[in-house]
């Protein structure tokens, strides 16, 4: 984070674009978290650190103790492990995602076959998806070669920044990001022997096996290998495990192709996931909202408060702008992040790409192997001062900190409206069965939360012993996950869901599929 001793472009003022270490490599977490803290860089690099590794651990408390693996498209993902059949039910058709349905899926199934215990099997699934962050962290400190390790401080900043913008939602962009940043590291450092090749490829044929969004982040790391130089042994050796992984990928989605239903849903898709629409959702305006106040306060101070102020304009600036931030929470905000975590999943395919493309950059400076004309490496060396980052950091925490707290207590209740709807008496016969009950049932503020293909799985999960009097159906559904013979077969078969239950999910399925 302070700027590193020798390199002869990297003498701008020390805290410049905090996050270029150049301290000693330290064999533990701890040495990166204490050192330096007696300058701004050093703080600021203590920060990425320690908010990185807090948001990865919180995602798998706060996961696992509100169920949020059974939000929206993780109800079906979550049935589907309890009832055995999630390669049947979705995984097949999206192949191509391999890796996340062998991380997650299979292994929570499998402890369902072994144990019986559909809840316990869900709590696995949950917990494995919940945990890819952490792992993720952990093996890129691993690898991480680099002086200070920047990559790893880079990726601590990109989980706890971008991270909590899609956590809660299943997608399969969670498992990439994880996957990117020990690919990139690794790409980089790893040794120039057998072993290191085979690492670099295992790591890049599982990052392409997570999302067609991560073949972008497998040619950013590319890119940036190009940063070396072109002779660089690095490169071809990198491209090489590229072009086996997509071509293991291909293979595969040759071999087990989506279903036509599936295949054209997936291609509609595919053409919104850089919808410039989503660009204008309530969270990302509210970032945006409270990073340019924020920079305007700054600027304001250093221009016009006393000296010694300015010395802390980011602290009060900051301040500022996070007691407006809580007047704004306490009156005036009636919205909430919950259906834009999925699509935000495109900043997560934009935005990390990116830091792992400055983070690359900022190593191979710390080591004088950057080659870049001049001027790029001059715009390395600028930036806003550590102190100001560390400012806008913490104001993007307490933003998501407040945010997913507010998500977390909707998604509780409407659990609960769900839960008491699937075991009352209340019924719309009208949406084809005497045993199927209207979600519209539910107040319109918390249902907010709901995910209409996914509502009725969800009905079955929230149920004491998986047991709903009702299934909960969202009567405006045009998608339905399963075909009528693959919802018969798994209500045949023996399974820890209980046969009514089971019946009930095979009944809706046939009515539309």
């Amino acid at each position: 984070m302070a700027n590193v001793a020798g390199d002869p472009d990297a003498r701008a003022p020390a805290g410049r674009l905090g996050i270029t270490a150049d301290a000693p490599v330290s064999g533990h977490v701890t040495g990166i978290v204490l050192r330096d803290f007696g300058s701004d860089a050093g703080l600021l690099r203590a920060l990425v650190v320690f908010v990185g590794l807090s948001w990865s651990v919180l995602f798998v408390v706060v996961g696992l103790r509100y169920d949020l693996q059974t939000y929206a498209d993780g109800s079906i993902f979550s049935y589907a492990v309890a009832v055995q059949d999630a390669w049947a039910f979705h995984w097949h058709n999206i192949s191509g995602r391999l890796f996340v349905y062998l991380f997650s899926s299979l292994p929570a199934e499998t402890f369902v076959a072994l144990t019986g215990n559909a809840r316990g099997g869900i709590a696995v699934y949950g917990f494995l998806f919940f945990v890819a962050q952490f792992l993720g962290l952990c093996a890129t400190f691993a690898v991480d070669r680099s002086k200070g390790r920047i990559i790893f401080c880079y990726a601590c900043l990109s989980t706890a920044c971008l991270c909590p913008l899609v956590f809660g939602f299943p997608t399969e962009m969670w498992m990439a990001h994880a996957l990117f940043w020990p690919t990139l590291a690794v790409c980089h450092f790893a040794g120039r022997s057998a072993a290191g090749a085979a690492l670099i490829f295992v790591l890049m044929l599982s990052l392409v096996f997570t999302h067609g969004g991560a073949v972008i982040f497998a040619l950013v790391i590319l890119l940036s290998l190009l940063l070396r130089g072109t002779r660089d042994p690095a490169v071809p050796r990198a491209t090489a495990a590229f072009l086996a992984a997509m071509s293991a990928s291909v293979a595969v989605e040759l071999t087990f192709p989506a279903d036509p239903y599936v295949a054209s849903v997936l291609r509609r898709a595919a053409l919104h996931v850089f919808d410039i629409s989503i660009l204008g959702g309530y969270m990302v305006l509210l970032l945006v909202g409270v990073l340019a106040s924020y920079g305007i306060a700054v600027c304001l101070l250093r221009r016009f408060a006393p000296a010694r102020a300015q010395i802390y304009a980011g602290f009060y600036a900051s301040l500022l702008i996070a007691v407006l931030l809580t007047g704004y929470w306490l009156w005036f905000d009636h919205a909430l992040h919950a259906e834009d975590r999925y699509h935000l999943r495109t900043i997560l395919i934009v935005v990390t790409p990116a830091l792992g493309l400055v983070a690359a950059a900022h190593a191979l400076r710390a080591e004088d192997r950057l080659h870049v004309p001049r001027m790029l490496r001059a715009m390395l060396a600028a930036g806003p001062t550590a102190s100001t980052i560390m400012g806008g950091v913490l104001l993007v925490m307490l933003v998501h900190a407040v945010e997913t707290a507010k998500f977390v207590a909707a998604w509780t209740r409407y659990r609960v409206a769900v839960r008491a709807l699937a075991m009352g008496t209340a019924s719309d016969p009208v949406l084809g069965s005497a045993q199927f009950v209207s979600s519209e049932r539910i107040p319109p503020d918390l249902n907010r939360l709901s995910w209409f293909s996914t509502t009725p799985f969800l009905s079955v999960l929230v149920a004491p012993a998986f047991a709903p009097a009702r299934l909960v159906v969202d009567p405006h559904s045009n998608y339905f996950w399963l075909t009528c013979k693959t919802a018969t077969a798994n209500a045949e078969a023996d399974r820890a869901i209980p046969v009514a239950s089971r019946e009930l999910v095979r009944l809706y399925e046939c009515l539309h599929r």
